[in-house]
């Protein structure tokens, strides 16, 4: 009996019958006093790699392993089957005439693909060379009642996969790889950060108004104090409390929440990380995030030379960097510079067919962000900062001494995508005060039932002195979606949103 090849994939009616059979082996060993779901804890001496790695150590020595049975080639009175572990798979060999007749009986007729086990034995290696463990006593940890799909065909349906993601990690086992990468890019960030002096915070989740930004927040109740509450679009304004509070160097990888659309590059909750620093400019943050890409990269997957998407990238060398302005006029040929007036920018958009959103209460810096959105995105392959933003979508940043319409702000791109957000921070409480309530208004003008506020004990904690600061928010998602070479941020989360079935 071989349980890895298939002709053809089972019919929902197999399938049931499949799960009836299984129950009933479970009520054969619960009624022979061998109950798989009793078992409290079984103690493994090693793993799959452990095992693997130090052969030479450990051959010929016992070890006890546990894991998933995920194949079995029936051959008698011997049987080959491998087992899946957290780091893998390994071969394990059952003789009747090791493990006795008794239990090497139930092993052929009471185990099925899926079953966590427990496994005793020595460790060797086959004919053939595949390292595994020859088996003196199994005995069955828990009894899997459902059927994993079939090697063959495997799981490959996307909603189901999203859905049913502990399936998913059972028989996709790149799968696996990719959330154990998403973990090794976590703590690669938290040490680049550490080693320099940043301190981690953890800041609230739910607060008590909704700011003016453009993001949508999911609104709660609070029962107890009978007032709504946000689940917050950003990190930032607790963040520069702290900043003005004297830690100077403070970062949050923080759970994020916008009630807004899901496509390839967004979900309704993502994760974040949001730095600052102070007596810093937003020049000093591209410097530190090229250190950290590259850092990362190389920590990760070896080499700073990655493919996404079949796009071939180099992270290590150093990335381009252009003004708005200069993306602009190289990839559309508009010139912000000969612009006279909002109306020979608007004039331009059209003669390019650009739609302005806003009409004719269009700027300069409208038309330059709609320009900059039609023609220049798509063309950032490799990683590349952009600089100087109009102040018109730049609220939190401050202004530019010598061209006071735009701010010291960037962003940075990679094969078309835009990977995170810089400033140096606007400190003026006067300043930031107007902005705050040009920001409100446009939001309650665009938006019905908005209840758009402005953080009144931000802009307090400004007026006691916010010092020059740089600050820094990027999604983690999208560099694990980067470094995993992952086309959707949905392989890159373990249980992204999905609409519930009726």
């Amino acid at each position: 009996m071989n349980e890895e090849i298939t002709t053809a994939e089972p019919t929902e009616e197999e399938l049931a019958e499949q799960a009836r059979i299984r129950r009933e082996k479970l009520q054969k060993l619960i009624s022979e006093g061998n109950n798989p779901f009793a078992k409290v804890k079984y103690d493994a001496s090693a793993d799959s790699s452990y095992i693997k790695n130090n052969f030479e150590i450990l051959e010929g020595k016992e070890v006890s392993i546990a894991g998933r049975l995920m194949s079995r080639r029936i051959m008698g009175k011997a049987s080959f089957s491998h087992i899946s572990d957290r780091d893998g798979l390994i071969q394990i060999y059952v003789r009747r005439d090791d493990v006795g007749e008794e239990d090497y009986a139930s092993f052929k007729k009471d185990y099925d693909l899926g079953d966590i086990v427990g496994v005793k034995g020595y460790v060797f290696k086959t004919q053939t060379g595949e390292i595994s463990v020859h088996c003196t006593h199994i005995e069955m940890l828990t009894k899997c009642l459902r059927p994993l799909p079939e090697k063959q065909h495997g799981l490959t349906n996307a909603d189901i996969r999203y859905r049913q993601r502990d399936l998913d990690l059972i028989v996709n086992p790149e799968v696996k790889k990719a959330f154990v990468t998403r973990s090794l890019i976590f703590r690669e960030i938290r040490a680049f950060l550490d080693a320099r002096g940043f301190l981690e915070v953890d800041t609230p989740v739910l607060t008590t108004l909704e700011i003016g930004a453009a993001a949508r927040p999911f609104k709660t109740r609070h029962n107890a104090l009978d007032i709504d509450m946000y689940l917050r679009i950003e990190t930032e304004l607790y963040l520069k409390r702290l900043i003005v509070g004297g830690l100077e160097k403070v970062y949050e990888v923080g759970r994020i929440f916008r009630n807004e659309g899901m496509d390839a590059f967004h979900n309704p909750e993502f994760t974040t990380v949001e730095l600052y620093q102070a007596y810093c400019d937003y020049f000093a943050l591209m410097d530190l995030v090229e250190e950290m890409y590259k850092t990362i990269t190389q920590n990760v997957c070896g080499t700073t030379e990655i493919s996404y998407q079949g796009t071939k990238l180099e992270l290590g060398k150093p990335w381009a960097r252009m003004t708005m302005k200069q993306a602009v006029k190289k990839y559309s040929g508009a010139d912000y510079d000969e612009w006279k007036s909002d109306e020979d920018a608007r004039a331009c958009a059209a003669k390019l067919g650009v739609e302005v959103p806003e009409g004719e209460k269009a700027t300069k810096g409208h038309v330059l962000i709609a320009l900059f959105d039609e023609f220049c995105e798509k063309q950032l392959i490799q990683p590349t900062f952009i600089y100087d933003y109009p102040v018109e979508n730049s609220p939190l940043a401050k202004r530019k001494e010598d061209e006071p319409a735009f701010t010291q702000r960037f962003e940075y791109f990679i094969c078309a995508h835009e990977f995170g957000n810089a400033f140096s921070e606007l400190n003026d409480p006067i300043d930031q005060k107007q902005r705050f309530v040009k920001q409100v208004e446009e939001k309650r003008a665009q938006e019905k039932d908005c209840n758009a506020q402005i953080d009144e004990d931000f802009i307090t904690a400004l007026e006691y002195g916010l010092p020059p600061t740089g600050g820094l928010g990027f999604g983690v998602d999208r560099l694990v979606m980067l470094l995993t070479d992952s086309a959707t941020i949905r392989d890159v989360l373990l249980f992204p949103t999905m609409k519930p079935k009726k």
